[in-house]
């Protein structure tokens, strides 16, 4: 994912509807405008915080997965039974 997709990502989860946008086609933080009056801009802390929450919970999900695969395997699973079970 690139890095204003992971901003959007972020953006997107702090608040619900369409409360930000762009100044510029250059998507940053910097750019950030806040469409909702009753919504005050976040940080860029914040934002940086949120980005890095949503970044360790994909790794997490990464992790867990390739986890449950060694687990498979140790019980002794073949890579098209889990496959098979995990829907790839």
């Amino acid at each position: 994912m690139t890095e204003q997709q992971w901003l959007n990502l972020a953006l997107a989860s702090m608040h619900t509807g369409q409360w930000f946008g762009f100044s510029s086609k250059e998507q940053n933080y910097s750019t950030l405008i806040i469409h909702d009056s009753s919504i005050s801009k976040p940080t860029e802390e914040e934002v940086n915080a949120k980005i890095q929450e949503l970044k360790d919970a994909e790794q997490a999900a990464i992790d867990k997965k390739a986890s449950g695969k060694q687990k498979l395997k140790d019980l002794g699973l073949d890579d098209d039974e889990i496959n098979a079970l995990m829907g790839a």
